[in-house]
Order: C-alpha cells, then sequence, then structure tokens
C-alpha cells in the first residue's frame, strides 16, 4: 500500500487557516477526531472524489448523504445547466417548487403541504416552532446522540460534531434558550415516559427514526410502539428528523420502515441532489397554520431557489427510475459480513450497524444501541483504520460518529475492490 503524498492540500490548509476559522467551515471537516492532515477537495465525478493533490477516492462521505446518485449524474447535470441557463433565484415562485412538492407529498402518507427552506437546521427549527404553535405547550423531548443541527434549542447532547469534538454543547448558547429541551435515551422509552410525567407541557418528541448522527443507530419495534402510546396519552407530536434518511432506505422516509407515524417530517439532503435545500412538511391542519395561510411566520428568500429544485427533481425522478433500494440493503449487509470476518480474524472488537445504504462499523466490543454504547467506540482505532483507507483510495467520514453512505454509482467491481480494501484495513489494524 503506497502512502499518499498531500503537499497540496497542506499548502491549502495553511491558506485558509488564515482566513477561515480553523481553516474550514463546518468543524468535522478539519479531521480533528482522525488527525492528520484534513483533505482538499477540487473535483468529483461518479463514485470518486478528487483531492488537489490529484489523489482519487472511492466516495463513501458523498457530502453526508444527499450525492446518492453519485457526483455529476448525467441527469441532474442536464436538469442544473438548463435551470441555471433560466436563471440563478427569482424571488417568486415557480414550477418547479410544486413539481418538487408534489413528489414528496406522494412518497410520505404524513405529508399533504410541504414548505421549502434551505437546510435541513431550518426545517427542524420551522418544524418545532409550528409544533409549539399547534399544541399551545413549550418543551422539546430530543434524544442524546440525535444531532438536529445548529439550533440553540437542540445543541444539547447531541452526536456527530460535538461527540467528536468531545464538546458537551456549545458555549454561546444561554441557558434560557435550552431551557425547553428535554433529553431521552434513544431506544429507551421509559426515559421519554419519566420527562412526561415530570412535564406536562411537552409540544413534541423529535428524533431521527433511525439515527445516523452517533454513528448508524435503528430503533427498537418496543421503543416505536411505546412513542406511539406516549405521545397519544399526552398528546404531543412526533417529529421524524428525516433530513439524513429521507429517500435513502426507500422511495420516501425511514419512518415508514422502522414503523413510526409522525405528525411532522423534516426533511434535506437528498431531496437538494447536492444543493442547498430543506422541508418540513404535515398534514393540512398543522401546515396551514403557517404564514401567510396562518399564524407560524417562517420565510426566506432564496427558498425553492429553481437550481436546487431542479437538481433535488432530478434527483428524486432517478431514483424513482432505477428504484436501487434492494441493492442499496444487499451491498451494506455485505460490507457488513465483510467487516465482521477481518474483525473475526485480526481479532478486532467491532460492532457493524446498517439501515438501508447507511452503516457504520463501531470499534466497540457491546451491541450500539444508543449513544451511550455509541461512546464505548475506540475513537483511536477508527482513526488509524480511517488512515489505512485513505492511503488504499477511499474516503470515510473523518469521525467514528458518522455514518458511510452508498451511491449507485458505487459498481459491482467497485464495491468489490470496496470489501476488499476494507478487509485489508482491518487486519493491518493489528500490525
Amino acid at each position: 500500500m503506497s502512502k499518499k503524498e498531500f503537499t497540496r492540500s497542506a499548502a491549502a490548509l495553511e491558506r485558509a487557516q488564515q482566513v477561515l476559522v480553523g481553516g474550514v467551515n463546518s468543524p468535522v471537516r478539519a479531521f480533528a477526531s482522525v488527525g492528520g492532515q484534513p483533505l482538499f477537495i477540487e473535483r468529483a465525478r461518479g463514485a470518486w472524489i478528487t483531492d488537489v493533490d490529484g489523489n482519487d477516492y472511492l466516495d463513501l462521505v458523498l457530502s453526508y448523504g444527499p450525492m446518492i446518485l453519485g457526483h455529476g449524474h448525467p441527469a441532474v447535470l442536464q436538469a442544473v445547466e438548463q435551470a441555471v441557463a433560466r436563471g440563478f433565484s427569482y424571488g417568486a415562485t415557480a414550477e418547479g417548487e410544486i413539481a418538487l412538492a408534489e413528489m414528496i407529498v406522494a412518497a410520505f402518507a404524513p405529508i399533504d403541504k410541504v414548505r421549502f427552506v434551505n437546510s435541513g437546521t431550518e426545517a427542524v427549527l420551522s418544524a418545532i416552532r409550528l409544533a409549539r404553535a399547534y399544541t399551545g405547550k413549550d418543551k422539546i423531548i430530543k434524544f442524546a446522540g440525535c444531532y438536529h443541527g445548529h439550533m440553540d434549542a437542540l445543541l444539547v447532547a447531541a452526536g456527530s460534531g460535538l461527540a467528536t469534538l468531545s464538546l458537551p454543547g456549545s458555549r454561546g448558547v444561554p441557558q434560557a434558550a435550552v431551557s425547553n429541551t428535554l433529553v431521552a435515551n434513544y431506544n429507551d422509552a421509559d426515559s421519554v415516559a419519566r420527562l412526561l410525567t415530570q412535564h406536562d407541557d411537552v409540544a413534541a418528541i423529535i428524533l431521527e427514526p433511525v439515527a445516523g448522527n452517533m454513528g448508524v443507530v435503528p430503533p427498537t419495534e418496543d421503543f416505536i410502539a411505546a412513542l406511539h402510546k406516549l405521545a397519544r396519552e399526552h398528546e404531543t407530536l412526533i417529529i421524524a428528523d428525516e433530513v439524513m434518511t429521507g429517500f435513502r432506505a426507500q422511495f420516501g422516509g425511514a419512518y415508514e420502515l422502522v414503523g413510526l407515524q409522525p405528525d411532522i417530517v423534516c426533511l434535506g439532503k437528498v431531496i437538494g441532489g447536492g444543493f442547498p435545500v430543506g422541508a418540513y412538511g404535515a398534514r393540512l391542519d398543522i401546515m396551514d397554520l403557517v404564514a401567510p395561510l396562518g399564524p407560524v411566520y417562517q420565510a426566506g428568500t432564496l427558498s425553492g431557489n429553481p437550481v436546487a429544485m431542479a437538481a433535488g427533481l432530478a434527483t428524486l425522478s432517478e431514483l424513482q427510475r432505477q428504484n436501487p433500494y434492494k441493492k442499496f440493503a444487499e451491498r451494506t449487509a455485505a460490507l457488513k459480513d465483510t467487516i465482521e470476518q477481518a474483525a473475526g480474524k485480526a481479532g478486532v472488537a467491532v460492532t457493524v450497524n446498517a439501515f438501508g445504504s447507511m452503516i457504520s462499523p463501531f470499534f466497540a466490543a457491546e451491541k450500539v444501541v444508543d449513544f451511550a454504547t455509541a461512546q464505548t467506540s475506540d475513537r483511536e482505532r477508527y482513526a488509524t483504520f480511517f488512515w489505512q483507507m485513505i492511503h488504499q483510495g477511499v474516503f470515510l467520514p473523518p469521525s467514528q460518529f458518522e455514518a458511510w453512505f452508498l451511491s449507485t454509482a458505487l459498481d459491482d467491481e467497485l464495491f468489490a475492490g470496496l470489501q476488499e480494501k476494507t478487509y485489508r484495513a482491518i487486519l493491518n489494524l493489528t500490525k
């Protein structure tokens, strides 16, 4: 295995640190969890991403989820080029917004109407405002390890970047901002029941139907069933944060596959095809509270941007045509088996969670079912594994607590190569 050189990335980092905070625009890109030189990317196409030093990698980051068709898919590229030629932004409604909304409404049973925004964070904060308006209550229950964007009220016991940096929360978030946020344990309905018993003003329970920001952690059937019972008894809404999972395990939401019945759904990532898009939707009696029909104000100059709508519509249309979800599930199952076989041979403790086109190996001895068990993972071992994969030409998330993603651009030959490289990297952990 030849070591890759990162001379130009090093120079880019030195330059970036002069004008960007930490040289990056999102903390996980700084590689704080895995150490070493963060990569600077020059281009991407298909299953591949290329850094400024000309090193090519099979991309399993995929912009943290949205590039489900791979990079530069011809249908998406054509749609974007045509949209750009018509105009970049209008500040007025265009037909592309209607078409994408129709496709989302058709794919999500709980959604009768949708409102587009510019990010998953924006979708979540709008959904929470809406839940509070609908119920007349103030408090929100979230789950430790579930990340719902960087809004003040939910930047408590979040996973992903906060876990990577070992930060308990964020300075600059006043106590008053989180005073209405209650934290339960994922897959632990009793922790939810206790909070609902102690507080009679809970507007909503928000969760990822399949957690992806402490690594991939699916819910148990009993947990989901109990959440429904508790929400009904306490007249509390359920918000499904499908920003990461939407359209990744089936054409629609993960909520359906795990048996969740949400009142409000938040979307992002895949529905923008690589462009900044978020959305939230619900049944009519909830959504009609949003301005201009109702008293819940939410607006955005670039919401429903025509280029982003075109990319999202082309992406969803192609997913509908290909229907790659059975193959995704087979691939993650095969990769899980590869990792477990290699770990068994090497004598390395590992547990692997997978759902649809998402997978996470945890270097941990016990099964990972929540944030506490995810944190038992050996992060130093993951860092070693990460660099083994980088030097074999595979780009993984630079954090134990981020999901890996598969795309349709990863053909059979490339997938076989990925399995071989993963197997080799885990065997090398004992050397």
